[in-house]
């Protein structure tokens, strides 16, 4: 996650009362924000079990928790400096690899969502890279270079939408071409 920061979800925004000087026109988090990282520091992840794959249950350890974004308008907030005012509040997931290393992730699932259900959502995003590398693969679509889905041209949707349920097809049978190809090593 890099440098992000997040407030604890229960921040409340105040009126400091300041010894002089004019009133503050604008309210302030109680709190300051921290480094993501530090504040699930001191969670113990669970093992969460969010599907079943072709070789056994897919497991994982993680372990969640609401905060708030950091990712609002900058503030000076007295001797603390500038900083982003609290935003809308997110799930912060950290997942714990078996190689030590430490994932972390952000999503605006609902406040009762279960630990499963996020693991899953997190865990779903890899099916749609997935798709999104077979389709610059198949369908040439890493030679579009649009800013927007209206420039890309009418006729490609109805081909990859085409290509899509073939391979889903494909997938669902287990036939081959299911899997990842290597790319096609010849000069275009």
């Amino acid at each position: 996650m890099g440098r992000s920061k997040v407030y604890p979800a229960d921040v409340t925004m105040i009126f400091p009362v300041a010894g002089r000087g004019r009133p503050r026109k604008r309210h302030v988090p109680d709190q300051v924000s921290v480094a993501a990282e530090t504040i699930l520091a001191d969670m113990t992840g669970r093992v969460v079990s969010w599907r079943h794959g072709t070789k056994g249950r897919l497991r994982g350890r993680f372990c969640a928790l609401r905060v708030r974004m950091a990712d609002g308008p900058t503030e000076r907030i007295g001797t603390k400096g500038n900083q982003h005012l609290p935003g809308d509040e997110v799930w912060l997931v950290r997942e714990e690899r078996g190689s030590g290393e430490r994932k972390y992730y952000l999503t605006n699932l609902p406040a009762d969502a279960t630990l499963k259900q996020l693991a899953a959502t997190i865990k779903a995003r890899w099916i749609c890279e997935q798709a999104h590398q077979q389709m610059k693969e198949e369908l040439g679509l890493d030679h579009f270079e649009g800013r927007s889905w209206t420039g890309l041209p009418p006729s490609r949707t109805p081909e990859q939408a085409r290509a899509l349920s073939r391979l889903s097809a494909r997938a669902r049978r287990g036939l081959p071409g299911s899997e990842r190809r290597a790319p096609d090593s010849r000069v275009a």
